[in-house]
Formats: C-alpha cells, structure tokens, sequence
C-alpha cells in the first residue's frame, strides 16, 4: 500500500532527499498583517517502487487567495563549500541540494518518487486586507482522481498590527548581460526590456530597492582582457576630444524603475574592478562606426579617459538634475580595491569627487585606511571586516559578503543552515546598517565572465564560487524561478522591518536589551545564536510584544504545538 508521509516543518528546514528531516515540527506560528510568511511540507512516498505523477496538491484556508504553493527543486552543487570551511554547515559533499521553487501546474500536479524526501514551499502573501485572528491551513495532496492521499494543517495567527516600510538600501548586483545571454534576446530590444522588467519585478518583491545601472558595461568579474557583452545605456558619439551622450534608453531605465518600484539608482563603476587601473568598456560612434574607445587598454590616470569623463559626468549630472532624480542616484569608483591598490583608486576617486561629490559615492573594500585617507565616504566593508569601521562611527554604514565571508559570518551558500542567512536582518537592525550589498542577483557565467554557463546545471561559476554565492534566481521559461535563499533572505528584512516597529513602540535600548538577553550574548556579525528554534521563537516574542505595546492587555503568547 502506498503511504504519502507528510510533516509540516518552518521555512528554515532544508530537506534533502537523501536523509530524513531531524527539524521539530511546526504547526503554528505568527505574522504581521501585510508580512509575507512561508512554511513547507515536508513529504515522502514509501511501500510504492514507482513514482505517483499528477498528485494534485489543495489549499483549504480562508487565506486561499492570498497563498502559493511551490515545489522545492534540487540543484546540484559540485562545490558546495571551500576546503577550510567552519562547522556551521550541513553538509559539504556534492551532491544535489533543495534550493529552486517551481510552480506547480493545477493539471500536472506534482511527481512523488519514492523513497526520497521532498518539501512544499508554502507562501502566505498577507496584504493587509485580512482582518487579525487565527486562520487554520489545510494542504492537502490528492490523486488525479480526486482520492485523498494526504493531509497536512497548519494554524497561522495573523497580529493587528503592520510592517513599516522598508527603510534599509538593499541592492543584488542585477546583470542584464546575464538575461539577454541566456534568453538569446538581442540586448535592450523589446523581448529583453520585458524580461529584465520581470526580473526586477521579483528583486523588489523581495526587498530589492536599489538597482545597478550600466551606464557603460559595468567592469565586474571580467578577466582582464576579457569584454562582458556590451549592456550599454548612455549612447556615445566622438568627434575627435569631443564628446556628445544621448540618455534615451538610460531615460527608459529610470521609467522602469519608476515602475517597478525601485527608488536608487546605482550608477556601475567607472574603473575596473580590484585596482581601478583601466576604464570600463565603452562604445562609442565615430566616423559613422561604432567601436569600443576604451577598455582594458586604457590607462584610468591617462589624459583620453580624464578628457572624457571631464565631459560625460556633467552631461549626467545635468540629466540626473533636469529628471528630478538628484536624491535617488549614487556613484561608484571600484570594486574591492586592496590596500596595495591605494594610489590608483585614489586618482580615479579625486575625478569622481571632482565632478559628482555632490552625490553619495560608495564601494566594497575592506580596509578602513581608505575611508581614513578620505578616499570614500560611504564604504562598504565585508562582514568579516566590518569592526574597524564600527569603531570609527560612520553614519550611514554600509555591509556586503560575497564568496570570502564563510567562515563565523552569515551568508547563503547551498550547505548552509537557512537560520545563517537569516540571522543578517537583527544584525542589520542591531547596528544601525543603512544599506546592504550582495554582487550576485543573477550572475550566470563563470567566473571571470569567461562564458555563460547554464544556472541548472552548474551553480559554483566553474567551480569557483560556493554553490549559491553566484545567483539569488534561476531564469524559467519566461521569468525568473525564485530561491529558498532568496525567500528566507525576505524572512530577515522582514525581522529588521519587525525591530524597528517594536522600537517606534518601546525604544531602541528596550529592543536592543532584548537582542541581547534572549541570544544570551553580545549579538555581533560573527557571535549569534545558530539555531533555527532560536531565530523562530525570538521573532514570535517580537511578534507579541509589538501586539503588547499597541493595546493595554497583553496577548498570550503564542504556542506551538
């Protein structure tokens, strides 16, 4: 007799299909009145040597409407993790790890095979309109013919009260490279501007409200020597040392971002990457021909590209004014530059604040000497690097990690426990972080950008990267296909939005005395509690002193069966 054997398990649960989930199981829980919540159910087939097709999957819950039901994929990972990686992971061998939510057809169902544990990601999207109280969720899995085969339920108390607006700068490095490469879409033509709209679409779903826009093609993970395809807004014409730009299509972006709902723009970097040394590639019209005038061959110091930038910025500057966007755009020199890489960044850093200093000017580096030297005003340290910039006191404080932070820190890889990415949002909140950065939304080369690679199929950019270091969503028929990471990456700005209600309602020092006294430590971005029970239970203690603070008897707290 064929059994289907279900448990219903938090959003922080990875399921593989090889080893039997060891997460207690989750039944009840609560969310603000326009949160986002998400679960799973957690299932698996036995007494049945093949597989049942078209399982048909139900929801029976008032909030019907306002829930999706997707199907967690397996990727597979043949790096996982680097050779020296902490004990804070849960596996490190290659292998096929839960990661992609796909849709699931109403007519094609599911397919359940036997023996191998799958999960259901199920997405409650609270909009507000639903009155507070407890809503009972049944999911529940039928054959083609209607026969019941499973049964699952989940009780969801939705609180009187609501997230505020997402205040943190939050931006996933965007490739639109990446899209027209893998759709074979010619680049800014009508099929590609509607696919980067519905990928932008996803990013702002998910708290993405910042974009990266390619004035020029932006010098990013590029071999030197090597060219990215041209993804190139601002038009060029030369004539001799003179320059003439056109913004239409740049004109187009804004309207898209305005669309979308994206409120910065991050203009790409004007030198290359790990050094400004060289220009980006950027293509002009001379003679009638268009061709690349400077790139990898060109000096960033030398007089060419200092002539040019002498009359491109005010050229953009004018157009960010005359389009109303002075408070929404801000500027780039280089990426990651090193202490050795001090001079060259600091030229090219004296032309930008020469001619745009108006303007914020950010960038990830690492080393506080280039903020002491007044080379940045906004820096970006990793993680891991973050303390000698805490202690200096700069306002408005950025953080990004990439591939290097894995050891203590939080981050998003494949192998990692979901609680390790979301951990990031009461460490965002705790210390005052005013924007948050990450280089990969939906990088699908391989590293160096050497070629495209397909993002089902490998997942470490050529063995470079821990699998999910690279991409936040994998490219479906006709838009993006979303992430667990990427949800329980929401999970936590959603948490950072929860703190700064509870402190318009108790104060800062209340919240942060109740950071500290529930974890049982000094919470930093490398000591935090680990453990998924932890990060549930203390966001339910949000969750109950906010609904405290907002009516004079207290709601009991909620318990999990």
């Amino acid at each position: 007799m064929s059994v289907i054997e279900t448990r219903c398990l938090s959003s922080l649960a990875k399921v593989f299909a090889d080893e039997e989930p060891q997460e207690q199981p989750f039944l009840r829980a609560s969310a603000l009145e326009n949160e986002t919540f998400a679960y799973q159910i957690a299932y698996r087939l036995s007494g049945n040597p093949r597989s049942l097709r078209h399982v048909r999957v139900r929801v029976e819950s008032e909030l019907r409407e306002r829930i999706t039901v997707r199907s967690v994929g397996l990727a597979p990972s043949e790096l996982p993790c680097y050779g020296d990686h902490d004990e804070h992971v849960l596996r490190t061998q290659p292998g096929l790890y839960p990661d992609p939510l796909y849709p699931i057809s109403p007519t094609e169902g599911i397919i359940v095979p036997p023996d191998q544990w799958r999960s259901l990601w199920i997405t409650v999207a609270l909009d507000g309109s639903r009155p507070a109280g407890a809503y009972p969720i049944a999911l529940v899995l039928e054959s083609e013919s209607g026969e019941p085969l499973a049964k699952c339920a989940f009780e969801l108390d939705v609180l009187p009260a609501q997230l505020p607006e997402q205040k943190l700068i939050h931006t996933e490095w965007f490739h639109t490279d990446c899209i027209a490469q893998y759709y074979g879409v010619d680049v800014f033509s009508e099929a590609h501007w509607s696919l980067v709209e519905r990928f932008v679409l996803t990013a702002v779903d998910h708290g993405v409200n910042m974009l990266l826009t390619p004035l020029f093609t932006p010098p990013l993970d590029t071999k030197a020597g090597g060219e990215r395809p041209t993804v190139q807004l601002v038009d060029v014409i030369k004539d001799g040392s003179r320059y003439a730009f056109g913004f239409d299509r740049l004109r187009r972006w804004v309207e898209m971002c305005d669309r979308t709902g994206i409120k910065y723009l991050e203009f790409s970097h004007l030198f290359t990457q790990w050094g400004a040394k060289h220009a980006p590639k950027i293509m002009a019209t001379e003679d009638g021909r268009l061709k690349r005038i400077f790139g990898w061959d060109t000096d960033a110091a030398g007089e060419a590209y200092g002539q040019f930038l002498a009359q491109f910025l005010p050229a953009l500057v004018a157009f960010v004014k005359d389009s109303g966007l002075e408070g929404r755009c801000w500027f780039h020199v280089s990426d990651e530059p090193a202490l050795e890489h001090l001079a060259s960044y600091s030229a090219a850093a004296a032309i930008l604040h020469r001619h745009v200093g108006e303007f914020p000017i950010v960038d990830a580096l690492s080393r506080v000497e280039f903020y002491k030297n007044g080379l940045v005003r906004k820096p970006i340290p990793a993680t891991d690097h973050i303390e000698p910039f805490l202690a200096e006191g700069i306002d408005g404080l950025w953080t990004y990690y990439c591939c290097s932070q894995y050891k203590d820190v939080s981050n998003r890889f494949f192998n990692q426990p979901s609680a390790r990415n979301r951990i990031i949002g009461i460490q965002l909140y705790k210390y005052g972080i005013e924007g948050f950065l990450h280089w990969g939304y939906n990088f699908w080369f391989s590293q160096y950008s050497v070629r495209p690679i397909n993002p089902f199929v490998t997942t470490d950019a050529d063995h470079a990267f821990p699998s999910g270091d690279a991409f936040l969503v994998y490219p479906g028929a006709d838009g993006p296909i979303e992430s667990i990471r990427m949800e329980v990456l929401f999970e936590a700005l959603q948490d950072l939005r929860a703190l700064e209600l509870l402190e318009s309602l108790v104060g800062r020092d209340e919240v942060i005395r109740l950071i500290e006294e529930l974890a049982g430590e000094e919470l930093t971005f490398s000591s935090y509690p680990r453990n998924a029970e932890w990060l549930l239970a203390f966001r339910e203690e949000v969750n109950r002193r906010i609904v405290d603070a907002l009516r004079p008897e207290s709601l009991p707290q909620v318990q999990r069966s």
